[in-house]
């Protein structure tokens, strides 16, 4: 009997993908409905039936206040920390007993972790079904800049889900592992990761099955959701500077504009322009409204332009940590699927003065870096080491309220 595979899972606030080593290489793994990651996304119909993933978002638009997305801007967070956050969907978010920010959808009210359980399960039935037998470890990754709580939340789902966590590892290290497990040569790397929620940039040496984390930085309020909230707002302006109607007010019409923002982005990566048609999207006393509009891509980046600024401090920070000029990086590796916009790329190029490298696929790299390492706890994958850093300072709170540190932040974790 070989030793129990132990699955790496990419739990991303839009997106969540599994991976496992089969053979010595890492596998990812498609999901019953035949994608390669799944949507972060939990509904809970009319009839109490729960959906996770592309059936949770298919019916997003009818049943808004049920559905319930972006769930990892909450985890491991205190009510009062969220206030902004909770403008931005359309289900409750209310404050628990013990003040945490807890989800009120379907006919019950649920801690973020219950709900990023439910997604963890359809991950884990995923790599069941492919492999054909149970499984019940993991590696899951969180992003680099996650503090204490927002980590043990994830650990708490995945014992919800009924997965055993062994590791809890940063996206940007796991990315940086798949990158360069077969890299013999030395080489130090800047990951620079921009999902759907989050941002972060790790510096690291790698080489010869060493992987050293010299700094990280990033932002934890920072992510293609705030890129899509720019484009509604924007349709939303337009649209009331014509109609003079707000379609923030209503939350189906809400609920398209975030589909219709989220597709618009994805096309402007690829075209100069795009158009935006939504029939029938709300209704005055004369009849129905449709709201056209086209938006090019000069319009995006001037939407999002102090968005994108926002990665720059923490990546100079991170260069400065690591006690490094930016020519000195090697490769600069993107992760998230924000980094296909062509002026995040611009950005990074400018920044680290090369061309980023394009060879990992940036939705699927931290759960094959989470498979990888899995592999190294069971013995399938050897002569790795991975050496990490606390992201954050650690200290006590001393005589006077004073914060006295004790590990000061890039400290390398034993």
């Amino acid at each position: 009997m070989a030793a129990e595979k132990v699955i790496g899972i990419d739990l991303g606030t839009t997106n969540s993908c599994v991976a496992v080593m089969q053979g010595g290489d890492p596998v990812v793994i498609a999901n019953a409905e035949g994608g390669r990651t799944t949507p972060s996304v939990v509904g809970f119909a009319k009839t109490g039936e729960r959906l996770v993933g592309q059936a949770a978002k298919r019916q997003a638009i009818t049943n808004p206040e049920n559905t319930v997305f972006s769930i990892k801007r909450f985890m491991g967070r205190r009510h009062q920390e969220v206030l902004g956050e909770m403008k931005l969907v359309p289900y409750k978010v209310i404050e628990g007993a013990n003040g945490d920010a807890r989800v009120k959808a379907g006919s019950g009210e649920f801690a973020p972790p219950e709900i990023s359980a439910l997604i963890l399960q359809k991950m884990k039935q995923t790599a069941e079904d492919y492999l054909g037998h149970k499984v019940t470890k993991a590696v899951v990754t969180v992003p680099a800049y996650f503090n204490d709580s927002q980590r043990q939340a994830t650990k708490d789902a995945g014992k919800i889900a009924g997965l055993d966590v062994l590791r809890i590892i940063n996206e940007p290290t796991a990315a940086a592992l798949a990158y360069g497990l077969d890299k013999k040569k030395n080489e130090k790397i800047a990951v620079y990761d921009l999902g759907g929620g989050t941002f972060d940039i790790s510096i690291l040496e790698i080489g010869d099955g060493v992987f050293e984390v010299k700094s990280t930085n990033g932002d934890t309020h920072l992510g293609g959701d705030d890129f899509d909230q720019r484009i509604i707002d924007w349709l939303a302006d337009e649209f009331r500077k014509e109609q003079g109607i707000d379609l923030r007010k209503d939350r189906m019409a809400l609920q398209r504009l975030k589909e219709a923002a989220e597709k618009a982005k994805c096309e402007l990566s690829s075209n100069a322009q795009t158009d935006i048609n939504l029939p029938f999207v709300t209704a005055d006393a004369s009849g129905p409204k449709h709201l056209t509009v086209t938006l090019t891509r000069a319009k995006l980046e001037q939407l999002v332009d102090d968005l994108v600024q926002r990665t720059i401090s923490p990546c100079t920070k991170a260069l400065e940590d690591a006690k490094l000029r930016a020519e000195e990086i090697d490769e600069v590796v993107l992760v998230g699927g924000q980094t296909r916009m062509p002026k995040v790329q611009e950005t990074v190029k400018k920044l680290f003065k090369k061309e980023p490298h394009k060879g990992v696929n940036p939705d699927e790299v931290v759960a094959v870096g989470a498979a990888i390492q899995g592999g190294v706890l069971v013995g399938d994958v050897k002569d790795v080491l991975l050496l990490d850093v606390t992201p954050l300072s650690l200290g006590i709170e001393t005589l006077g309220g004073v914060f006295t540190r004790l590990i000061e932040r890039n400290t390398t974790i034993p």
